[in-house]
């Protein structure tokens, strides 16, 4: 298992400002090769403080690639309803070259009704314009001279500049939630796949499907699963939830607040039971977060045993992907709990001690 920082900004301008968050999180960036993180991960979102601050993971994730000269930088993830294809095949492939080689692309349908209604852009073409947005994007990276027609950009003779650095493109992931088609179609395309353990779900059963996916479709190996968890480690089960039991809770109310238009009567065919997902995220606390295993949070032998647990519950996965420096977390707090966590957890976990979807 491989273990990396997750940035989402979880702030409004009267708790702290974007220079700040940023030169914070960029300051826990540096740390990574030092501690042996793998990965720096950042989402894309507008608007509102539940992730409002990243509007643009390229930016971030460029300034993070001078920050780490080990670290895999990925977009999690980009958002192609949300952008011209040729913008953003032009934007990869930069990064791609600035970071010699380092970038990973995920990418993500959406999910919040405001941010559709402020781009002026129909919820039940969702999912129409992840799909060509995604194809168009991959065949500007792999080829040069592409013509496409499709239902929202056509473009004709393009060859998009820099060419990837990487051979023959950034590896992709998709993001997905709790529907199962996505978690097959991840596995059918040889995609990685990103998941949230959040709302709890059938987490086990969905790997399984992008597993069996994966493998019915030929791909060597049994692909790439990357959960998201917010993690702190202290010294004394008190102190950490004393520093993180209130900012889980912030931020979990953060995100039933951002996506409310699902309970309040918004629809979609494209989002089938959104309605329901946010209305359980409702009920959801920081002791909830903790006992179904989607926050990491206490000592570092609760950590190990709270890892190993979930790790055995759901089948395996490859990489976990922290945030540890949710909503109002100090970047001096994030530092120690993450100093902590490379020196007493993560040693507990490297691939010599998984055996088969074990922990040793």
């Amino acid at each position: 298992m491989e273990f990396g920082l997750q940035f989402f900004p979880d702030v409004s301008p009267q708790q702290k400002s974007g220079a700040q968050y940023f030169h914070e999180a960029l300051h826990l960036v540096s740390l990574c090769d030092k501690l042996n993180y793998t990965n720096v991960r950042i989402v894309e979102h507008y608007f509102h403080p539940y992730g409002g601050y990243s509007p643009n993971p390229i930016v971030f994730l460029t300034a993070a690639s001078q920050r780490t000269r080990k670290a895999r930088l990925i977009t999690g993830a980009v958002l192609p309803v949300f952008n011209n294809p040729l913008k953003l095949a032009g934007e990869i492939g930069m990064l791609d070259a600035i970071s010699n080689g380092r970038l990973e692309v995920g990418f993500a349908r959406a999910f919040l009704p405001h941010e559709f209604a402020r781009f002026g852009i129909d919820l039940n073409e969702s999912r129409a314009r992840f799909t060509e947005g995604m194809e168009q994007v991959r065949c500007l990276l792999e080829a040069e001279n592409v013509s496409m027609e499709g239902q929202f950009h056509r473009f004709e003779n393009v060859t998009s500049l820099p060419r990837p650095t990487q051979t023959p493109r950034p590896p992709f992931w998709i993001a997905c939630l709790a529907t199962p088609e996505s978690f097959v179609t991840a596995g059918e395309r040889g995609y990685g796949v990103m998941a949230i353990p959040l709302a709890g779900g059938k987490m086990a059963e969905l790997i399984k499907l992008y597993r069996d996916a994966w493998k019915s479709a030929g791909h060597p190996g049994q692909g790439k699963v990357m959960l998201a968890f917010h993690m702190f480690c202290a010294p004394t089960e008190e102190q950490a939830i004393a520093i993180a039991r209130q900012p889980l809770n912030r931020y979990l109310k953060s995100l039933v607040e951002a996506a409310s238009d699902w309970v309040k009567g918004t629809c979609s065919v494209d989002y089938p039971g959104y309605d329901k997902i946010i209305a359980s995220l409702q009920e959801e606390t920081f002791e909830s977060q903790i006992e179904k295993g989607a926050a990491w949070i206490g000592t570092p032998e609760k950590l190990r045993k709270t890892i190993a647990s979930y790790y055995e519950q759901v089948g395996g996965f490859e990489f976990a992907s922290m945030q540890v420096n949710f909503n109002t977390i100090s970047v001096e707090d994030a530092t120690t709990s993450m100093e902590l966590f490379a020196k007493e957890v993560m040693p507990h976990f490297t691939e010599k001690q998984l055996v088969g979807n074990s922990v040793v």
